[in-house]
């Protein structure tokens, strides 16, 4: 396969989404570059990537403090080089209604899905500027573009990520960087447990591995042409 990217970057990359994204791009031959705020578990998969065969590196980073990304992004360009891929994975939710939602549990939404992809994408933009050459991948979500109830942080959190990534794309594609937005639907993986307003049927709703696979399609399109939003939606939940 002709794999036009050397080194990716994948945060919250230990579960999830975050995690077949990163397993899918070393099965394509990329290095990766993982991060977490769970150092054991991190440290872990990078080493399981390894044991098969891949390219990888992995360090404890809380995205949302600027110390911690701009020591895991020296780090990476120290050990691994320069990425050429941005997947800002890294999120959480918090759902309860305005009225009893805590300034806490709203400013740490924020600061986990907006703030954290702002100083990822802020650490590692200027290499890929300067080969002229790169992709940065957004992992929003539909409620990005939908009323939530009781899911108000994040709804606004996941808009936000929309609107970063299309002012992003603007200031980026006439030198050849692209900027991805990917909406997901319901996805059976643990994030939200025993948080999520709604119960979807896990049988019939998507897997991390299926919004792994639209990304990566969309990674591999020729370099002249780019997808900057993907709606990812299961077919009959």
């Amino acid at each position: 396969m002709n794999w036009p990217f050397e080194l990716a970057v994948v945060t919250g990359a230990t579960r999830g989404i975050g995690k077949a994204l990163a397993q899918g791009l070393v099965d394509r031959g990329a290095a990766v570059a993982v991060c977490a705020r769970d150092a054991i578990a991190v440290e872990r998969f990078a080493s399981d990537l390894r044991a098969a065969g891949g390219k990888a590196f992995g360090a404890p980073c809380d995205v949302r403090e600027e110390s911690d990304v701009a020591e895991f992004a020296a780090r990476v360009q120290r050990e691994m080089g320069a990425p050429t891929i941005v997947v800002n994975n890294a999120g959480i939710a918090r759902f309860a209604p305005v009225t009893e939602m805590t300034v806490e549990q709203w400013d740490e939404v924020m600061a986990t899905n907006l703030r954290g992809m702002f100083l990822v994408t802020r650490a590692f933009l200027p290499s890929m500027l300067a080969h002229g050459h790169g992709a940065v991948v957004n992992i929003a979500s539909l409620a990005g573009r939908n009323a939530l109830a009781n899911g108000a942080a994040y709804s606004a959190s996941k808009h936000g990520v929309l609107g970063f990534s299309k002012s992003l794309l603007m200031e980026v594609r006439k030198r050849d960087v692209r900027v991805i937005a990917v909406c997901p639907g319901s996805v059976d993986t643990s994030f939200g447990d025993g948080l999520s307003p709604s119960r979807p049927n896990r049988d019939r709703i998507l897997t991390a591995a299926d919004v792994a696979a639209v990304v990566l399609e969309t990674l591999e399109l020729n370099e002249r042409a780019t997808v900057s939003e993907v709606d990812i939606r299961p077919t009959n939940p």
